[in-house]
């Protein structure tokens, strides 16, 4: 019996010269590969049955697959967890009631609230992606003309900045404690 570390794939030769392959645990590139294929697809037909002046059931079928697509990439577990999370649970209210609207048969009005729902839900990814987005050569530069890099500067200034601390040996800390740590404004 031989064992393939990387894939989990385990080939047995028979006394008789017949071959086994069997799989000896779950690859993971696999459901992330099925995942991402799912998730594509639910994006595509979210996205045909939007031009297809709202079309209930490519509209239903894209939410089934995006749902499901992203429970296959990250997994079921990390999945609950990421929309049931207490500080997200109006998000997630309007995301998987839009998917729900859809289902039954007000495609409008399920998209509206579906995009309102996905907005709060992923917002604290979409500084990451103008950040990868500035860094694409064509995409970049438009991001950084003037009127578009004002926008997203001054929405960076609208968030409230987290202090900063900083190591000072020469005074004894803020409130005089003898930490030695100073508050940076």
């Amino acid at each position: 019996m031989m064992r393939h570390m990387e894939t989990g794939l385990c080939v047995t030769v028979q006394p008789s010269r017949q071959v086994t392959l069997r799989a000896t645990k779950t690859t993971t590139w696999g459901l992330n590969q099925i995942g991402m294929g799912l998730t594509g697809f639910g994006v595509f037909f979210l996205f045909f049955g939007m031009m297809l002046f709202f079309d209930k059931a490519l509209l239903a079928i894209g939410n089934i697959l995006f749902v499901a697509g992203l429970s296959f990439v990250i997994g079921l577990e990390r999945t609950f967890r990421f929309f049931f999370q207490r500080h997200k649970a109006k998000a997630t209210g309007f995301f998987l009631g839009g998917v729900l609207v859809v289902l039954i048969g007000w495609p409008i009005v399920g998209v509206v609230l579906e995009v309102y729902g996905f907005f709060l839900l992923f917002r604290g990814f979409f500084p990451v992606v103008v950040g990868f987005i500035r860094r694409i050569p064509v995409l970049g530069s438009i991001l950084n003309l003037p009127f578009i890099s004002g926008v997203s500067i001054r929405r960076r200034q609208l968030r409230p900045r987290p202090p900063r601390y900083a190591q000072n040996s020469t005074r004894t800390g803020v409130f005089g404690s003898s930490s030695g740590v100073r508050l940076l404004v």
